[in-house]
């Protein structure tokens, strides 16, 4: 009998099913795509019956393609785009309204008002969070207070609230179990990250009823049994963690001071602080890194909204390019001084600058310019933007020197070697680069016994190359300027 972990990697574009050897290897992979939908200015939207069915699809694939009828599957983690918001019904597990995701800045004004209330720093306190769009607590509140019924049925008890790792585990268990795990629960404005529970005091500042809220686990921890799902029926879900947190558990950045920035959709560049929560005077988020054993590890987190999908636009907006591989040779070809600099502020602006009503532009634009400058602006904004992250961590005490990438932009070298030039830090790509599933299936392997140790999770992380900075520090200084300066005509 061959033993596997299955890992479900819920993200914001697909949904991926990944089949791991105990080793850490990936032994079957399924991947399907969904829709996103764009029903006003700024808004981001799912069908959670899209991501449902992505998922069982997903899993059904993995399992038929890597599983023979003697194999067994001793685990399943969940790992998932965080803060998106759904709310169903606790009878018929329909949702209310479609999924409200991260992206989503619907409730920007209501945030300010917050803000020129002058609660920000109290709910930065307990949550580590500042007062935006972002996350999930104003998003909850929105639909409460728009979809007709829904603030009815919530305060009756009739309603549940989950990020899409609560949602899947839902529907996974058959609807018997309502649970989340620490990091997740970090990311939706309602939970006191120092004392690690829903925090009354926040509740009624957003008037959100708590019977909604599920239940906080561990981040490794038997969280249910999954039911009706073909050959996965009868496998528990022990791992859980939101995908951020489940990247930089995969690159196994457990001592303080170890550092991952991953890639996809979004850029989130996480700095593991050990036990100590660090308060940051610079706008970064003070989050839960994971829980194990009732023990929260903190995290300052720097995110950014657009990385990868930048690379969508060029490609689907504006047609520039046919495919992302193609990226890599335009930006060979291209000097790195052209003056060309593209903002990616399509839902505003995340870390350090919070201003969701910045939207995208390009400077520096001339009769030269041409279909490779803008690409090449394009790939750099990611690493300027990382750049914005790494100056911020240096102020508040912390600077990542050493840097674990991961997710879908890393295979170019182009953007790894620009991102080590304008960092002045070393660049680390692991062998395996799905570390955000991986992350996952580790937890899950924790609490399944399959690992007896952090300290044994460590030693299977392999480098597959390593980019050092090559570039001057005038240089990197004049072009990290030439961003400042695109950023403040925004």
């Amino acid at each position: 009998m061959t033993q596997y972990i299955l890992s479900i990697d819920q993200g914001t574009t697909s949904s991926r099913a990944i089949l791991f050897t105990l080793d850490g290897n990936i032994h079957a992979t399924s991947q399907k795509e969904f829709p996103q939908h764009f029903p006003d200015d700024g808004w981001v939207e799912h069908d959670p019956e899209d991501i449902w069915r992505s998922v069982c699809e997903t899993c059904d694939q993995v399992m038929a393609s890597g599983c023979s009828d003697s194999d067994e599957v001793v685990a399943v983690g969940i790992t998932n785009q965080r803060e998106t918001t759904v709310l169903w019904d606790r009878n018929t597990g329909e949702p209310v309204y479609p999924a409200i995701v991260w992206q989503d800045r619907r409730t920007a004004s209501y945030c300010e008002s917050l803000k020129q209330e002058h609660h920000e720093t109290w709910v930065n306190g307990k949550t580590g969070l500042l007062i935006d769009p972002y996350f999930s607590a104003t998003k909850i509140r929105w639909v409460l207070e728009n979809v007709p019924g829904a603030r009815r049925r919530a305060e009756n008890g009739e309603l549940a609230f989950g990020t899409i790792d609560s949602f899947l585990l839902w529907r996974l268990t058959g609807g018997k179990v309502h649970r989340t795990d620490a990091t997740n629960a970090s990311r939706t404005m309602l939970f006191n990250i120092h004392d690690q529970q829903w925090d009354n005091e926040l509740l009624a500042l957003f008037e959100i009823p708590e019977s909604l809220l599920p239940e906080v686990m561990d981040s490794a921890a038997d969280f249910g049994r999954i039911v009706d799902r073909g050959a996965l029926t009868g496998a528990s879900v022990l791992g859980m963690a939101g995908d951020q947190q489940a990247a930089l558990f995969g690159q196994t950045c457990f001592e303080t001071g170890m550092a991952k920035s991953t890639y996809g959709t979004g850029c989130f560049l996480i700095l593991n602080t050990g036990t100590q929560a660090l308060e940051s005077e610079h706008r970064l988020l003070t989050t839960v890194a994971y829980r194990l054993n009732g023990v929260p590890i903190y995290a300052l987190e720097g995110s950014i909204f657009i990385a990868g999908a930048a690379i969508q636009w060029l490609r689907d907006g504006l047609q520039l390019i046919r495919a992302a591989s193609e990226t890599e040779p335009l930006a060979e070809g291209t000097p790195m001084d052209h003056g060309v600099y593209l903002v990616p502020a399509f839902t505003g602006l995340g870390a350090p600058y919070w201003d969701p009503n910045a939207r995208g532009a390009i400077f520096g634009l001339t009769r030269d310019t041409g279909i490779k400058e803008i690409v090449t602006a394009g790939l750099q904004s990611v690493c300027y933007q990382t750049k914005d992250l790494q100056k911020a961590m240096e102020k508040d005490g912390l600077r990542p020197t050493t840097l674990r990438v991961d997710g879908g932009m890393v295979a170019n070298n182009w953007v790894l070697q620009f991102l080590a030039d304008v960092l002045g830090a070393r660049v680390d790509r692991p062998s395996l680069v799905e570390t955000t599933a991986l992350g996952a299936a580790y937890l899950a392997g924790l609490q399944a016994g399959v690992y007896a140790s952090l300290e044994d999770l460590a030693k299977l992380w392999r480098c597959d190359r390593k980019f050092e900075p090559q570039m001057t520090k005038p240089q990197r200084d004049k072009l990290y300027d030439g961003w400042i300066q695109a950023i403040q005509k925004l």
